[in-house]
C-alpha cells in the first residue's frame, strides 16, 4: 500500500494505491467523499481516493504518507463512513533492511549482471544486481518489494534478462545519503550490521 497527499498540488485528497503500476482497465465507484478504483475484469480493489481528507484525519505529509496501523485504521474508518464495507490490509514490515550476500553468480544472459542470493533475516531473496563491486560475504542495504526509493521509484518483482529478481541492492546514491560517491557501486556496510534489521534512509 502506498499513500500520497499533496495539498498544494492536487488539493485535499488522499490517494491510496493498493496495486502500484496497475496496467489494466479501471472502473470507479463513488460514495460520498470516497472513490473506489477497481479492476474492471476481476473486480479487485486497486485503490481509493478520499476527498476532503483533512476532515477525516490529521495529515502532515506532503508527498508519500508514512503509514502505520493507526493511519490505516483512520483510512478504513473514513471509507466505511462513506458507505464502503471493505477493510484495507497492509504490510508495515520494514522495506529497507540489512542483507547478507550468501552467493553471487554470473548472470547467464548478461555480462555486467550478477545473480545474488541475499539473506534478509526471515527469507533469502534472489536479486539481480549490476554493481561492479558486489560480492559474496558482503553486508548490504536491500530495498524489498514494496519499497519506495527516495527518487519515487517503486521496487517490484521483476525479471531481468530472463532471471527473476525480488528487490534491489542499493547504492548510497540511490538511498540519497549525504556525501554519496558518484561512481557506480553498492553501499557495503560494516561487518557488525545485523542482518534483517531495518536500515533507515
Amino acid at each position: 500500500m502506498n499513500v500520497f497527499y499533496n495539498l498544494e498540488g492536487i488539493g485535499d485528497t488522499l490517494i491510496i494505491s493498493m496495486v502500484p503500476g496497475f496496467q489494466g482497465e479501471k472502473s470507479f465507484d463513488k460514495k460520498g467523499d470516497a472513490v473506489r478504483i477497481f479492476d474492471e475484469n476481476s473486480g479487485e480493489t486497486i485503490g481509493f481516493n478520499l476527498f476532503n481528507a483533512s476532515s477525516y484525519m490529521k495529515i502532515d505529509s506532503n508527498g508519500q504518507v508514512e503509514m502505520n496501523q493507526d493511519k490505516l485504521k483512520e483510512i478504513n474508518e473514513a471509507i466505511q463512513k462513506n458507505g464502503f464495507e471493505e477493510e484495507l490490509q497492509a504490510d508495515f514490515s520494514p522495506k529497507f533492511v540489512v542483507g547478507y550476500v550468501q552467493e553471487k553468480e554470473k548472470h547467464p544472459n548478461a555480462d555486467k549482471l550478477s545473480v545474488c542470493k541475499v539473506d534478509v533475516g526471515e527469507e533469502t531473496l534472489q536479486i539481480v544486481c549490476g554493481a561492479p563491486n558486489i560480492d559474496s560475504g558482503q553486508k548490504v542495504v536491500v530495498a524489498k518489494v514494496g519499497a519506495v526509493m527516495p527518487s519515487g521509484m517503486l521496487i517490484k518483482d521483476a525479471e531481468l534478462r530472463g532471471v527473476a529478481s525480488s528487490g534491489m541492492i542499493c547504492s548510497a546514491k540511490e538511498l540519497d545519503l549525504p556525501d554519496a560517491p558518484q561512481e557506480k557501486g553498492i553501499l557495503v556496510l560494516e561487518d557488525d550490521a545485523q542482518v534483517g534489521k531495518p536500515f533507515s534512509v
